[in-house]
């Protein structure tokens, strides 16, 4: 069994046919309408010919005479004759008063009654127009003949008719032009060449793709953009957007009618900007931390090429506020764990020390260390706690010194410090601004060069001074690392990484939290530098919650 399978004609198939059937609708119009001038300027000419003819032989003499005689055919006949073959015309009729034929080039008509196109003409008015005359229509002159003498002078004595053959439509079509089949041939073969170009260039715009392939694709790119969960933008070498879906239009604050709009036009700018357009990154950016709308959004770019021609690039966008803000807490967990490794580590050097200084017999010197260990916790619990009454920020500077201490930083408490217990609400985002300052700070003390023996070129700390006044709670962050340099400084918050993430990866969340969650509470967070080093200082409003809780 033989299966015959019709192929179907491709999209520059059918374009090409359907531009040579348009090419063969405007030619037959062109002829159409050359016929039409062709027939109007033949009627114009000749019908001035057939009249002006038709008057002469109207005004001879020897006609009017001969036509009151009682048999003029005889001499009229030459007349007649000599008319038609010094003119060229097709036929000349010469009919008396009664309105029958008495000379005629086609003998048959002789003795017949003439028809008249206008019955004036009977009443001595000319008149020419197209009728049918012995089975063939002519374009014909009927010119009435009037006496001249007194005896009949004005007098209806007969008419004259003067006929030309009207062309047919292939005489017409090869008189209207000489050169008219030319100019329909080269017209034709110029439609049929910019036809095969328009199609192929078409055929190339599309990427020879077929229109049910090219409406598949619409479909499952609607399906794809609406399916997935993460935001998708998508943007021409203009840097126009020309796709983006319901998740990425919420995640960006857009408007519905955002298509074809450029990144100017919809007020997209900073750091935000940058990463859709790809400013100073290479074709391909990955995790890239920006704060937009009270959101943390993660963003990839990726440019999109063709043939080594760039064609725009495509961004993806994921909503990582909620994460960041989870992350935050399981931090607090890692605090925990992070602070019981130090404990760890500091208690096994202790014993170490009291180990050796056993085995070395100095007994003395085990109570002295012992005494000291326990005066210096004492001190760190006792400034802590005295300056700083909320329980649960008490437990996370103590944590935070803890991990500091490890990495050969001191965390101090200034004696500005004076914090009041805080409701939990207040206690949480309390902490989490301090934890974020705190971890920044020490990583950026803990970094940097030391000298050529090994110590640092300077002491290594971070102080946190904690205040409250009626309306608000205040966090300042001093450290003695290197600062945060001019340019960054008012882009830090906005840009959403922390010194960590200039280093690459896809950490910097803490700083991009932190000011949500001080502008959540009504205030803000800056950083300025100072002599010794950085300084963040935060602010959150609490009026409300703490009259709410009195």
């Amino acid at each position: 069994m033989v299966a015959i399978t019709s192929r179907r004609r491709t999209l520059a198939g059918q374009l090409l046919v359907l531009q040579l059937a348009i090419i063969v609708v405007v030619l037959a119009a062109v002829a159409a309408v050359s016929l039409a001038q062709s027939a109007a300027t033949f009627n114009r000419v000749e019908g001035r010919r057939v009249a002006a003819l038709g008057e002469e032989l109207a005004g001879s003499l020897l006609l009017r005479d001969q036509l009151v005689q009682p048999a003029p055919a005889e001499a009229i006949a030459p007349l007649v004759q000599s008319t038609l073959t010094r003119s060229g015309v097709t036929s000349v009729t010469v009919a008396d008063a009664r309105g029958r034929v008495v000379s005629s080039t086609n003998p048959t008509l002789v003795g017949s009654p003439v028809v008249l196109g206008d019955p004036g003409v009977a009443q001595g008015r000319s008149w020419f127009g197209a009728l049918e005359v012995d089975g063939s229509r002519e374009l014909v002159a009927q010119v009435p003949v009037l006496g001249d003498k007194k005896t009949n002078l004005g007098r209806y004595l007969g008419v004259v008719v003067v006929g030309e053959a009207s062309p047919t439509w292939s005489e017409r079509l090869v008189g209207a032009s000489s050169y008219l089949f030319t100019y329909l041939g080269i017209a034709s073969g110029l439609g049929v060449v910019g036809s095969w170009l328009l199609a192929r260039r078409i055929k190339r715009q599309t990427l020879g793709l077929e229109p049910r392939e090219i409406a598949g694709l619409a479909e499952h790119r609607e399906a794809l953009l609406h399916g997935i969960a993460e935001g998708v933008i998508a943007l021409d070498p203009q840097h126009r957007v020309t796709l983006v879906n319901a998740v990425g239009r919420r995640l960006l604050d857009l408007p519905e009618h955002c298509l074809g709009r450029s990144l100017a036009e919809l007020r997209i700018s900073g750091r935000l900007r940058d990463v859709l357009a790809g400013a100073g990154s290479g074709p391909e950016t990955r995790d890239q931390v920006v704060v937009r709308g009270g959101r943390v959004l993660v963003m990839n770019r990726m440019t999109v090429r063709k043939d080594g021609r760039p064609l725009g690039s495509v961004t993806t966008l994921r909503d990582r506020t909620e994460l960041a803000r989870l992350e935050q807490e399981i931090g607090s967990f890692r605090s925990t764990t992070e602070l019981l490794r130090a404990q760890t580590h500091e208690f096994a050097n202790q014993l170490h020390t009291i180990s050796g200084l056993i085995q070395i017999g100095e007994h003395d010197e085990v109570v002295r260390y012992v005494d000291a260990l326990s005066r210096h916790r004492a001190s760190l619990d006792l400034t802590v706690t005295s300056r700083v009454h909320d329980t649960a920020v008490a437990a996370l500077l103590m944590a935070k010194s803890a991990v500091a201490a490890e990495r050969r930083v001191e965390l101090r408490v200034s004696e500005r410090t004076g914090l009041d217990r805080l409701p939990p609400q207040v206690a949480a985002d309390v902490a989490t601004v301090l934890g974020n300052l705190v971890d920044n700070a020490v990583e950026a003390v803990a970094g940097r060069e030391a000298a050529p023996d090994g110590t640092p070129d300077r002491p290594a700390w971070v102080e946190v001074e904690l205040r409250r006044d009626a309306s608000s709670v205040e966090i300042v962050v001093r450290d003695s690392g290197p600062g945060v340099t001019p340019e960054l400084a008012q882009e830090v918050f906005t840009h959403g990484f922390t010194t960590k993430a200039a280093q690459g990866g896809e950490r910097g969340i803490g700083l991009a939290l932190t000011r949500l969650v001080c502008k959540r509470r009504g205030g803000e967070i800056a950083v300025t530098n100072t002599d010794e080093g950085a300084m963040f200082t935060a602010r959150m409003s609490v009026a409300d919650l703490l009259e709410g809780t009195r």
